[in-house]
């Protein structure tokens, strides 16, 4: 067992069993059936959440809010079979993953929000918009995302993170998240066009 924590929340015991089952060969995994019980199981020693947001009871929008309130300092990924909507650019989550997530999916979704541990807030901060931006990328059209202000403004955050980042990025060690840094514009017009 790793010294590295990971606390997995879902109402889908079949689901939270299986990435136990993924993980805990590398981690010391703690798991979570719903909302309460996921509260009751925070504590310092969590360096990473994967958190369902659909569930009975406390959503898992609710136990993120209590863990940004409560200053647990652990990143946090939404897994979820939500597709992301505008509401996401108010929430305090790291990365959303869209289920159904493969075992390699997990994996690297684990390593990210690690590797995310690693960086000053400012990267932090800047993984998290990004993380927001991509996802609304993939469920949103090009139009609703030119005609919606809180994305625009999500971009031009973005923007100025990547201005203030510039010289730390040219620091970094190649192979390490370079590629995340300077993620190139989705090609739109190859969206709409028909297959």
């Amino acid at each position: 067992m790793g010294e590295t924590t990971i606390l997995i929340v879902d109402d889908e015991s079949a689901v939270t069993d299986v990435y136990a089952a993924h993980l805990q060969d590398e981690y010391d995994v703690r798991t979570a059936y719903d909302g309460s019980e996921a509260v009751e199981k925070l504590d310092e020693e969590i360096d990473a959440v994967l958190l369902d947001r659909r569930m009975p009871g406390m959503s898992g929008d609710e136990v993120l809010e209590h863990i940004r309130e409560e200053g647990y300092d652990c990143r946090v990924a939404m897994v979820t079979a939500v597709d992301p909507d505008f509401d996401i650019l108010d929430m305090g989550f790291d990365d959303y993953v869209v289920k159904p997530v493969s075992r390699d999916d997990l994996y690297e979704t684990v390593d990210r929000l690690l590797t995310y541990s690693s960086y000053d807030d400012t990267f932090q901060k800047y993984f998290s918009l990004v993380s927001k931006r991509a996802a609304l990328q993939t469920s949103k059209s090009q139009s609703a995302l030119e005609t919606n202000e809180e994305y625009q403004e999500l971009t031009d955050r973005i923007n100025e993170l990547e201005a203030e980042l510039d010289d730390a990025v040219m620091d970094l060690e190649e192979g390490e998240f370079g590629a995340l840094f300077r993620m190139p514009e989705p090609d739109f017009d190859s969206l709409d066009s028909p297959s």
